[in-house]
Order: structure tokens, then sequence, then C-alpha cells
């Protein structure tokens, strides 16, 4: 199906709920990822079949309550990929929201009307989810600010679950001023509050993604210099990655199986193409591989969060590529994927925040510009992406 003009799916909500009279998000609007809760709708993980067997919800989710409670005004509920198993932002039932800021190419996933809504100036606030890149990948090719939480900082409470060892809230937003103050707003516990003293600039990173977008990335980090300290070229993963991410993406589906699968058994709902074939795969992830795939990821974590000890923060392309064209042949979508996710892992294995800001555009397509931070040190990368914010914007050929 292609793009269909929306960024909401057919079982919108009648009518906006309100939020408090007074707030820190007072007057703002926001758009849900339909994998939130909201009281009298049925949630639908972006499946028809999932939405049909579900019972409208009696309460809103956690993060849906916090956001109406500080004034925000919920809006509409948005088209996400289907059980949230791919990154591309196209839903074989509803349509791919449409990409205002890179016209004819994909707005990514799974988080994708969300964005796209945020992208096109629809709401203040768009409230997604990110597993595997799922905010970061979105909020990059929509050029928008954009945050992956620290693993367990947001209460999920009300909300799909996905791979839980993975799954973390996350939101965007057109400015990083906003995107700050909805911080405030839904992150729990302990911030881990330490200044920003060490700069890794992923130099592995930088090498690989296409030339004009880590051109882009150099220019804006030379730009920010004078705001930030004095950056360290390092290889951000060297041999281990590889095993990481095979780890990643096998336990992630067997959790997706042990989440979706007695629906999929049961009901054999219509799968999209590309989903299909990954729950088939996750229908085949024994549980010897799925702990074999443990053991690398735990490894994987152990060297993320020493790399990102409090106060040291990492640098590199959200994306190694502007959004591609959605006509990609399955192979070629396949390899994008990887790629992708050679670049998400990181904070995927580490359970750790991510911030990425609209760092130009290139031939009219937005690039984003990752920050990677410590655990906790999710209120350091937002005050920092506002503090960068002003170097933001250059357009190149």
């Amino acid at each position: 199906m292609g793009v269909n003009g929306s960024f909401y799916v057919p079982h919108d909500l009648d009518a906006p709920i309100r939020g408090a009279s007074s707030g820190p998000l007072a007057g703002l609007s926001v758009v849900v990822k339909d994998m939130y809760d909201i009281a009298g709708t049925r949630t639908g993980g972006g499946s028809p079949e999932w939405l049909a067997a579900q019972a409208p919800a009696t309460r809103h989710a956690s993060a849906v309550q916090k956001l109406i409670d500080a004034g925000a005004t919920i809006t509409a509920k948005t088209i996400c990929e289907e059980l949230f198993y791919s990154m591309v932002g196209i839903n074989a039932h509803y349509g791919m929201p449409a990409n205002v800021r890179a016209p004819g190419r994909i707005p990514g996933g799974s988080s994708s009307g969300s964005a796209a809504a945020c992208g096109a100036g629809a709401c203040d606030i768009a409230l997604g989810s990110d597993t595997a890149g799922s905010i970061r990948i979105p909020a990059s090719f929509n050029g928008i600010y954009g945050i992956r939480t620290t693993h367990g900082r947001v209460d999920l409470t009300g909300a799909m679950a996905m791979a839980p060892t993975f799954d973390a809230a996350g939101w965007f937003a057109q400015s990083a001023g906003l995107l700050r103050i909805v911080g405030r707003v839904l992150l729990r516990g302990e911030a881990v509050k330490q200044p920003v003293t060490r700069l890794l600039v992923a130099k592995d990173a930088f090498k690989v993604v296409d030339e004009p977008v880590g051109e882009v990335c150099r220019e804006f980090l030379a730009r920010a210099a004078p705001s930030l300290p004095v950056g360290e070229e390092m290889i951000a993963a060297a041999a281990g990655l590889d095993d990481w991410c095979e780890g990643f993406r096998i336990v992630q589906a067997r959790e997706v199986w042990e989440t979706f699968g007695e629906f999929v058994s049961r009901d054999k709902p219509t799968l999209g193409p590309g989903i299909k074939e990954r729950v088939v795969f996750a229908s085949s992830v024994t549980a010897e591989q799925a702990e074999a795939g443990r053991k690398a990821v735990a490894a994987g974590r152990a060297h993320v969060r020493a790399m990102l000890a409090p106060g040291t923060i990492m640098v590199m392309p959200t994306s190694p590529s502007i959004a591609p064209k959605p006509d990609l042949d399955a192979r070629s979508m396949d390899s994008f994927r990887l790629r992708v996710m050679r670049f998400t892992s990181l904070a995927g294995l580490g359970g750790l925040p991510q911030v990425t800001i609209p760092a130009g555009t290139v031939t009219g397509c937005p690039v984003g510009f990752s920050l990677l931070g410590w655990a906790g040190g999710d209120e350091a990368l937002l005050d920092l992406a506002c503090e960068l914010a002003r170097h933001c914007g250059v357009v190149r050929g």
C-alpha cells in the first residue's frame, strides 16, 4: 500500500481529549502511537486483527495520563508499523504516512505516523517508542528532534510490549526546548546528574555512512565545537559489533514471538510484506539460540555501558543514509534495515538514552545527528540538545 496522505489510524479518536487547564504542556497538542492505551478506545498495534480482538481500554496508559495531567490535549492516534516489527514506516493495511520533509521517501518506523505528523506540524508533541530505532530513525528522516529514553525511565504501563528487554518510550518535537519539557513530565526515577566532560566521536560510524550524510554531520560537529568538550575519535564497537547485533536480533525475535506468538497462531492474521517473514523467523528461534543471544547482548551491554560512564557522551550520525524511497525491492530494503541496525543497536544493547537532532539536509532530505549518553543521563542529553539547537540546519545540494 502506498502513501495514504494520513498520519492517523482509521479507528482514530472521536474527539480530542482535553488536558488539564494548567501545567507545563497546557495548550499543546499530542498525537499518540497506536500502542498506548487511551480510555474508551481499542489499541491496535498496527494490526487490524489485533485491534478486532481487543476490548476498549478502561484507563489511559501511564504516559498518556501524565501528558494530560500536564495540560496536553491528545488529538489523534497515529499509524505505526504492524506489531512494531520494522523501521521503514509502511503499514500494509493503513498505508505509509507522508514524509512532508522528504516527499516521496519513507517516514521511518515503527513510530511512523507520530514522526510524520510532528514533521508536518500537525501536532506539537508526538508520543512513540523505540526498541531498535523506532524513535531515532523516523526523527532523523522527518527532520525533527527525538529521544529514546533510558530503559525503564518512562512507565510503559498500558502500552503494548514488543521485546521488553529493549522496549523504551520516546517522543518527538519540532524544538529541542519542547523535547526537554516533555522529559520533565515523563521521566521518572533519579537522574544520574553529571556534567558532560568527555566527548567520544564514533569513528567507525562516520566511516560507513553515505558520504553526504557524513559530511553534514562532520560540519555540524565542527560548528557545535564551542559548546562541546574536545572530541576524541574512537572505535565504538570493533570486532564484537556483528555478534552483538546478531544477539540483539535473536533476542528481539524470541521476545516478539513470546509477545505475539499466541495471537499469530490463533488468529492467523494477514501480515504485511517483510513483517510476515520476520514473524515466521521469530517463531523459529529456539530457547538455546535465545540464550546464546542473551550472552552476546550482555557482552555488548557491558561494553557500551563501560564506554559511556556518567559524564561521557558519544556522537554519531543517526542513520547511515537519508530516507530511502519506498519502492526498494525486498532485498534492498532488508539490506537497509540491517545497515541501520548497526547504528541503532548500541543504545538498544546498553539500554541507554539517545537524542537525535536535525543537523541539516542532503538534496532536501533531513539528516539526523545523535547524542548517545549514559544510563540515567536523559536530562543531560536534553539540556545539551537545547544548547546545540542553534547550530542546526545547514543545507547541502
